[in-house]
């Protein structure tokens, strides 16, 4: 109970960020935003990471505000190719049960409990996330036939090793954009020295533009065979908890947290290995492809302050 009365405490005090009649703040296309938009979305956020409430005023207004455009230029894309923004009701409910299960709640019921804590309705929290998937399933769409994987490398690599100590990686990113080289370490160190004092999640939010933002940049777990060399160099150096230096990828720079390390004797079945690998390195595409599809319609949208 103490928890709760401090979150509202917490959310109390934002008002002051805002105007009490609502007033529109963005306009992009035919979609609004306006200034309880951005506060319902800081709510929002706050939900799935209540880390945030570490932030200055100023900063949790800056996420939000970036968070809820970038959604309204999905929305807004989704618009002219879906007539309907709505996902299969069963997959959608196995999101919820996955996100509800991160934040350690054993139900539906708990989780609404939850969401009324920080004044968040599901259905708005359901919206977000068709958004989420219906833009996942356009970009499928659209570059799925451009996806290129090596089939017959990776099948020699795995034929190599038909037992091996597997060692797999537990992941986080950062995904930045510069304008010239020059900004790439000034850059880099601003993350860095965030990371130190606000904490890698609070970082995410602030500066990555990739899609797992919303997930505190995790990635997961990931085998060692699954990444490419570039990679596999730069998280080798690193210890638990540390960060690479920034690794050139098409949509900018990225910048890898190790979470963990765990090894594991196993007996390896080519089949799904390669399924594995597979699946892995066209997701790692599909997320690139995301990012500059997102770039070249956020670049052609016009969007009013």
């Amino acid at each position: 109970m103490k928890k709760v009365f401090l979150i509202l405490i917490f959310l109390s005090n934002i008002e002051g960020l805002y105007a009490a009649q609502s007033k529109i703040v963005y306009k992009i296309e035919n979609e609004i935003i306006t200034n309880i938009d951005i506060k319902n979305e800081f709510n929002y956020l706050l939900a799935l990471n209540s880390e945030l409430k570490n932030l200055e005023n100023e900063k949790i207004f800056n996420i939000a505000t970036k968070s809820i455009i970038k959604e309204k230029i999905k929305k807004v894309e989704l618009s002219k190719v879906f007539k309907v923004l709505t996902i299969d009701e069963k997959y959608l409910q196995l999101i919820l049960e996955r996100t509800y299960s991160n934040l350690k709640l054993k139900s539906l019921d708990e989780f609404i409990d939850y969401l009324k804590t920080y004044d968040v309705k599901l259905d708005k929290v359901e919206e977000k996330f068709q958004i989420d998937i219906l833009w996942n399933d356009l970009i499928v769409k659209k570059y799925n036939s451009q996806i290129n994987i090596d089939v017959e490398k990776i099948k020699r690599e795995i034929n190599n090793r038909k037992t091996a100590t597997i060692k797999n990686y537990n992941l986080s990113e950062i995904v930045y954009e510069v304008q010239n080289k020059e900004e790439i370490y000034q850059k880099y160190n601003i993350i860095k020295n965030s990371i130190e004092k606000i904490g890698f999640n609070n970082t995410v939010l602030t500066y990555s533009i990739s899609d797992t933002s919303n997930i505190n940049g995790k990635i997961g777990w990931v085998d060692e065979q699954s990444l490419g060399k570039k990679i596999r160099d730069s998280i080798s150096i690193i210890e638990i908890n540390q960060i690479s230096k920034p690794i050139k990828v098409s949509s900018g720079f990225l910048i890898l947290r190790l979470n963990n390390i765990k090894e594991e004797q196993v007996k390896i079945n080519p089949e799904e290995e390669l399924k594995k690998i597979i699946n892995y390195q066209k997701s790692k595409q599909l997320n690139q492809y995301s990012k500059i599809y997102f770039n070249k319609v956020k670049k052609n949208l016009e969007i009013n302050e």
